[in-house]
């Protein structure tokens, strides 16, 4: 189950999306609005889903949560951007990284 989380995310949010993965949570981050939706198979369902929120493309990020270990990871297929200068699966510009994981921690975080 994928959620839009604008707001520290509750137990029973964070148990949903995990479901699909167990492990995990595959996320998109809006670096601008400090949104995040998380869960499903794919970070472009999670992408779609703040797309159609209101999130403009280049404000949108890749990443994934592993609750247990409290990390964040920054690879996805939607940070290909080329026109934004990201080459990679993995989000390159550190100030980007250091916002997705501001975010994701603090509405996911320790939970």
């Amino acid at each position: 189950m994928i959620h839009l989380i604008r707001s520290r995310a509750t137990k029973q949010q964070m148990e949903e999306m995990c479901q699909t993965l167990g492990a995990y949570i595959k996320l998109a981050v809006d670096v601008r609005r400090g949104v995040v939706a998380g869960g499903g198979e794919l970070h472009a369902d999670c992408e779609q889903l703040l797309l159609e929120d209101g999130s403009r493309q280049e404000d949108l990020w890749g990443a994934d949560w592993n609750p247990r270990a409290q990390q964040v990871t920054f690879e996805a297929l939607i940070n290909i951007r080329p026109g934004q200068g990201n080459r990679s699966m993995v989000i390159l510009d550190a100030t980007i990284r250091e916002r997705v994981a501001h975010i994701v921690r603090s509405l996911l975080g320790d939970m």
